[in-house]
């Protein structure tokens, strides 16, 4: 057996590993704040090159590089000179960028609300109400600060996955596609623009919809979407031919996720031909590291949500008047969810 296996095994090493992963999240948190691998995009720097443009100590900022590296971020090239490598290359501001959910996933409130993983397990209430005393998405509305590390996380992380999702699943047929809290309308865009016969309505809170104005007027497709603000919880406008949602019903339990997929339901009236499209995990059984299986405690501890196997999808689909047609997995962790009206 090789060194590398060796470690990967070796089960001290791997709960060390577990067991101090907020160590890393926080470092990696530093690194985005500083913009460190921006500062790396032009060729390998030294730490004190880096600390004098960032204003940090540069002590300080080489021992978060330093540990970084070790787990496979950055690399140390010469002592305390640093360059970027694939993952950390990802981390630099633009197209394909995952610096914005890096961000969100890193960010202190995490550690926060973490810290109260052991109240939701014993009440199954989410521990986000118990830090800051009210369910995260009112919290959101309120600090402004975070609900845009949030929303601009959110945009970002639609970017691979609507493209793996266009890359897999025919839009084709679909004359006018409502998203359904699609945020700042990243996913109704990117399948407008592919899809230029199609029409769009971007359904959302107020608040989210005055920061989606931007990214529709740089996609180039202002002409063929329509904003509407409101509570999906209340109703969903009429008119679609299909209703897409992105990591929406995750957030939610059965109840409040079949309530949505109701709403819907009853905004196609009597058609027939209606389809509801979800991307979404979809959690494998067994012991295979996965993702969903992951973000799934982030539902727990936030919105109160979860991620769900497809006989759980196909159970909420069946409950709200439609019938799960077929899974079509991505080249991200996200699949396509197709269901049609019953």
């Amino acid at each position: 057996m090789s060194g590398a296996e060796s470690d990967a095994t070796d089960p001290i090493r791997l709960l060390n590993q577990v067991a101090l992963g907020y160590i890393l999240s926080a470092s990696l948190n530093v690194a985005l704040e500083l913009r460190i691998a921006d500062r790396l995009a032009d060729g390998p720097r030294s730490s004190a090159e880096l600390a004098r443009d960032a204003g940090v100590t540069e002590d300080g900022l080489y021992r978060v590089l330093r540990a970084l590296a070790s787990a496979g971020i950055f690399e140390e090239q010469q002592e305390r000179t640093f360059a970027l490598n694939p993952t950390a290359s990802l981390l630099k501001r633009g197209p394909a960028s995952l610096h914005d959910v890096g961000l969100w996933m890193t960010d202190p409130f995490h550690f926060r609300v973490y810290a109260e993983m052991l109240h939701s397990v014993v009440t199954g209430q989410p521990a986000v109400e118990k830090v800051t005393g009210m369910p995260v998405f009112e919290y959101f509305a309120r600090e402004s600060q975070l609900s845009t590390v949030f929303n601009n996380a959110m945009t970002s992380w639609s970017g691979p996955t609507v493209a793996a999702a266009l890359k897999a699943y025919d839009f084709s047929g679909i004359r006018v596609l409502v998203d359904v809290a699609g945020g700042h309308g990243h996913v109704l865009t990117s399948v407008l623009r592919q899809y230029p016969a199609m029409r769009g309505v971007l359904f959302e809170l107020d608040h989210v919809i005055a920061g989606a104005a931007p990214l529709i007027a740089a996609a180039g497709v202002a002409d063929r979407v329509e904003t509407v603000t409101g509570d999906f919880f209340t109703a969903i406008p009429p008119g679609g031919d299909a209703y897409i949602m992105k990591n929406i019903i995750h957030d939610w339990d059965d109840d409040r996720a079949i309530a949505i997929l109701k709403n819907i339901r009853t905004a196609f009236g009597d058609r027939r031909d209606g389809r509801v499209i979800l991307l979404e995990a979809v959690i494998p059984p067994g012991n295979q590291p996965d993702f969903g299986k992951l973000i799934d405690l982030e539902m727990l501890l936030m919105p109160g949500g979860r991620e769900r196997t497809a006989d759980e999808f196909a159970s909420l689909f069946a409950r709200a008047g439609f019938e799960l047609a077929r899974i079509v997995p991505t080249e991200s962790p996200l699949s396509v969810i197709e269901a049609r009206v019953t």
